[in-house]
């Protein structure tokens, strides 16, 4: 049998190749070398075509039209069953003594025969129309008479009370303001129209401009408390995403790119605004001294928190493992395997948010995986690839890699309570800054990205903390108008949740 050797696929008998002149053979090597580029670069073109939420960190708004809804996996879905029945929602009714008018309706005749009726109803039934009034604004006017002395003639003007300010506008119109600018992302204009319409106060753009900068003031001590008790906290979450910052106040020249950072805590977040997305920018939002344990993804930023403190995201992993299994060969061998892992971690972590599964078993069941998840890491790390070479399979070896050096950062969720095997808390916080910052194209200056991100600190921590952001604003510019206390985020004993922080488990 004649001895053949495949070339890019094509079996060649190695006679033919003995009689081959060499400088066939040299081309022929050639176009074999551009044949394998060729093919890794059509490969890396379509694992970037097929790019997605489900395999990628694409937001779902941003999958395109070629992508459709999985139906057939919704439809498996079992229908919820619900051991107790709810109640039947019913539209709140106000205590009679907060109506303005109440009219008593009462029968003058039977609906039957006619008959003159009487008497009282005890409990008759209750219909109630809400509506707004009128809205005028609340106008106060200090006129200050400038009188002549008879004796020197010197004119004195009189001064305005104790606690009233020069400001034009009210403590409570400025905290609307700010609230209408990160609550409802009102622009200049909306909001000049809306009060308008609504209040019917006239106002210019640049005074609101002023409003927002005094706004901003006003919880500058409040943000920094709040950065400071996140940073000790035993449990947070950190994330950032691109934000554009102009250059108006010459403060960004080069026009570099911004970053909007956040820190998650149960009760409080902090939110940051930099042009850089560097370790010394994370380590001022955590703390240099952080000592608790950080849920994040695994950007480089964070590789200065050690492992046994971290916890990576499992939903990016889930997205790296599907990428993977949508490969070809080895690729998807890999991939189809770690995923499979994955979705059985989760099953698991599921049963036991629900209370269906002891954290005793599920501790005794995440070993096993630990070891078989382990040993696909390590075989896919084995694989000889090229320093330079970016085929898929490449991909997948070199991120194989980089999960081993920080393997014990994906267990912590599982020994640790309070900490979360994915990073949703930080991702859900930066959604609607994210739409804020789409629908504003970002700040014109360093003053608009420090309103960004103060504004944003204080609506999250408030929502946290289930606290009015308006009476909070409102006393908030009152404090720093009167050189009074300014009001604080940090929650009060009572609300602060439980983690239970010496429950530890040790590896």
């Amino acid at each position: 049998m004649t001895e053949e050797i495949d070339l890019g696929g094509i079996k060649v008998p190695l006679t033919d190749l003995e009689t081959t002149p060499e400088s066939i053979k040299q081309v022929l090597k050639i176009l074999l070398e551009e044949r394998k580029e060729t093919k890794q670069r059509i490969e890396e073109l379509e694992e970037r075509l097929n790019k997605n939420s489900k395999n990628s960190s694409i937001p779902p708004s941003k999958n395109g039209f070629g992508v459709k809804a999985d139906k057939q996996g919704k439809a498996k879905k079992k229908p919820l069953k619900l051991t107790v029945a709810r109640p039947k929602a019913e539209r709140k009714l106000y205590a009679v003594e907060e109506c303005e008018t109440v009219h008593e309706e009462k029968p003058s005749n039977c609906s039957k025969c006619g008959y003159e009726l009487k008497g009282e109803d005890p409990q008759p039934q209750r219909h109630q129309i809400v509506d707004l009034p009128v809205l005028k604004p609340h106008v106060t006017e200090y006129r200050l008479h400038t009188l002549e002395c008879e004796h020197c003639g010197e004119k004195s003007r009189a001064k305005l009370p104790a606690g009233v300010t020069e400001k034009r506008y009210g403590a409570r119109l400025a905290a609307l303001v700010g609230m209408l600018s990160v609550e409802s992302r009102q622009s200049h204009r909306q909001m000049q129209g809306l009060l308008k319409e609504v209040f019917g106060i006239e106002i210019g753009r640049g005074t609101i401009n002023n409003i927002r900068q005094e706004v901003s003031e006003a919880i500058i001590a409040a943000s920094e408390e709040a950065k400071e008790y996140a940073q000790q906290q035993p449990v947070v979450n950190c994330d950032e995403t691109g934000f554009s910052q102009q250059n108006r106040d010459g403060n960004n020249p080069s026009e570099k790119k911004a970053w909007l950072w956040v820190l998650v805590t149960p009760m409080v977040s902090v939110f940051l605004v930099t042009l850089s997305r560097s370790q010394e920018v994370a380590k001022q939002l955590i703390g240099k001294t952080f000592t608790g344990y950080l849920g994040s993804d695994r950007y480089g930023s964070y590789s200065w928190v050690k492992p046994e403190l971290r916890q990576l995201c499992w939903s990016h992993l889930l997205r790296d493992f599907q990428a993977m299994a949508e490969r070809t060969g080895a690729s998807q061998e890999i991939g189809t395997a770690l995923l499979e892992r994955g979705y059985r971690l989760f099953h698991w972590w599921h049963k036991v948010r629900d209370g269906t599964l002891s954290k005793e078993l599920f501790i005794e069941a995440v070993e096993l995986l630990r070891v078989g998840l382990h040993q696909e890491l390590m075989s896919a790390a084995l694989i000889e690839i090229g320093s330079k070479e970016k085929s898929p399979l490449a991909k997948t070896v070199r991120t194989c890699r980089k999960l081993l050096k920080v393997e014990a950062a994906l267990w912590t969720f599982v020994y640790r309570d309070g900490v979360e095997p994915t990073n949703n808390s930080a991702e859900r916080a930066l959604r609607p800054a994210v739409i804020w910052r789409n629908l504003s194209f970002g700040s014109q200056s360093q003053a608009g990205s420090e309103f960004v991100a103060r504004m944003l600190t204080v609506n999250h921590s408030l929502k946290l903390q289930g606290r009015s952001i308006l009476d909070f604003l409102t006393q908030s510019c009152l404090a720093a108008r009167l050189g009074m206390p300014h009001p604080s985020l940090i929650p009060a004993a009572d609300d602060i949740p439980n983690p239970n922080p010496t429950t530890l488990i040790l590896l």
